[in-house]
């Protein structure tokens, strides 16, 4: 029996030695199959794996920062250190983005994954910090839309920039060209004309819908809005995150329903 055990511990070494590590390219594919299975925290593991094999790996580097951006959404901000926590995320994956540009320039991804990350991280910011920040997530989006025109992510980025950029209006917009410069113009006009072209692109996304609907929200067209959340609750979850967005815009809902009378 001592010498089956020492025999059968011996194979299982031997075995172990034998079996071939993974490749980038194999640990990028597990990220891939993890994100569709919509496991966001596997993913992202298994990008960072890639980047430890080859830390120059292009898709490894957009990737993973789309996946911090992914895994910082579904923080519990409410918890003790979550708030911190979720920024340090999206701190990362800038950085990650910006490491992608580096090694590839002229691809969409990096740049529209910068514009992610940076423009997740500001909407915790104050108001003299975001438009500190506004211009080069802008220009990192319309980057990505130069390098791919039909970028759905870039399009529902540029439309969130001009809808948090006019919210900022008024006395305090006046304040900022004061002390800031030049102020940055946002519209929501414009915040749905990009929305509506993400949509266009891509009318199964369920977050492209969410934020249309709170730009219809935010320009009193409530029939328009109450249709957008509709769409959220009926299609099919397709990311980690779309359960999530359907329960916000459950909540939407429940907020203008007596505007709707």
């Amino acid at each position: 029996m001592k010498k089956f055990l020492c025999l059968s511990v011996a194979l299982l070494l031997a075995l172990a030695v034998s079996a071939p590590a993974q490749t980038a390219v194999e640990l990028i594919k597990a990220g891939d199959d993890a994100r569709d299975q919509r496991d966001d925290a596997k993913a992202l593991e298994s990008y960072l794996a890639a980047l430890e094999l080859e830390p120059e790996n292009y898709e490894a580097l957009w990737k993973a920062s789309g996946s911090m951006v992914d895994v910082a959404d579904l923080v519990n901000v409410r918890a003790k250190g979550g708030l911190e926590k979720q920024k340090k995320y999206y701190q990362d994956a800038a950085e990650y983005a910006r490491k992608a540009i580096a090694v590839n320039p002229n691809d969409t991804n990096g740049h529209f994954q910068l514009s992610a990350a940076l423009g997740m991280y500001a909407l915790g910011l104050g108001n003299k910090e975001k438009i500190a920040m506004s211009r080069e997530i802008k220009a990192e989006i319309e980057k990505s839309i130069e390098l791919d025109p039909n970028n759905d992510g870039a399009y529902h980025a540029l439309g969130r920039w001009h809808r948090t950029i006019a919210e900022i209006g008024g006395a305090k917009r006046l304040l900022g060209g004061i002390l800031y410069g030049k102020m940055p113009k946002g519209t929501n006009e414009e915040a749905l004309t990009y929305l509506i072209k993400a949509v266009e692109i891509k009318p199964d996304d369920i977050h492209h819908h969410l934020e249309l609907g709170r730009t219809y929200v935010v320009v009193e067209d409530y029939k328009e809005a109450a249709a957008e959340f509709r769409k959220c609750v009926d299609l099919p979850e397709a990311s980690g995150k779309d359960a999530m967005y359907k329960q916000e815009a459950k909540a939407e809902l429940r907020k203008i329903q007596n505007k709707l009378k």
